[in-house]
């Protein structure tokens, strides 16, 4: 019978200990990789939406692209304030999402004609684009607030609010002109 009670006792799992600041510095590390990450990403959406900007042909659209394109500029500085608070170099780290995500942005402008079609798809790619950024942006902002970095957090929530501004108006300038004009045209072509 000891050997029956003895197995009941080895079969029980055993709980993972995890001090609390083993998993604090685990998170922070994410963190810390995470700021890298959308760093990379930002500065590389400083070369792509002048791209986009230049291919696109409704002036809502551009003038959209330009605008975002200063908001990012800042985004990017705001990014450097961020490192300094946590008192990290800021380093770029490849984000091979934000990667995807403009390369088939250049993919969609390579394969429709100059038009609405085009800038539809152009609306298309930058709002996967700032769904990625909102995620990023939302988890981020957890992460400070969990890890008590506040003064990262308001920035980031900053950017975070902008971001979220920025995939409205995308979907307004779709859905108010731009999808109804792609399709008229591909009517017209019928």
């Amino acid at each position: 019978m000891e050997n029956s009670k003895t197995s009941k006792t080895e079969a029980k799992p055993k709980k993972a200990s995890a001090k609390k600041s083993d998993v604090a510095g685990d998170l922070r590390e994410l963190f810390v990789d995470s700021l890298k990450d959308i760093y990379w990403a930002e500065k590389a959406l400083t070369k792509a939406l002048p791209k986009m900007a230049n291919k696109a042909t409704t002036a809502k659209l551009i003038e959209g692209l330009e605008h975002h394109l200063t908001e990012t500029e800042e985004q990017v500085k705001r990014l450097e304030e961020v490192f300094s608070i946590i008192d990290v170099k800021a380093r770029a780290k490849k984000c091979e999402a934000m990667e995807g995500l403009i390369k088939e942005a250049k993919s969609i402008m390579k394969a429709t004609a100059k038009g609405p079609v085009r800038d539809a798809g152009i609306i298309a790619a930058a709002q996967k684009v700032e769904h990625y950024e909102i995620a990023t942006y939302g988890t981020l902002v957890a992460f400070a607030k969990t890890l008590g970095e506040d003064a990262a957090a308001e920035l980031l929530a900053q950017t975070l609010a902008e971001e979220k501004t920025a995939d409205e108006t995308l979907s307004e300038a779709a859905y108010n002109d731009i999808n109804f004009e792609a399709s008229e045209e591909e009517e017209q072509d019928k």
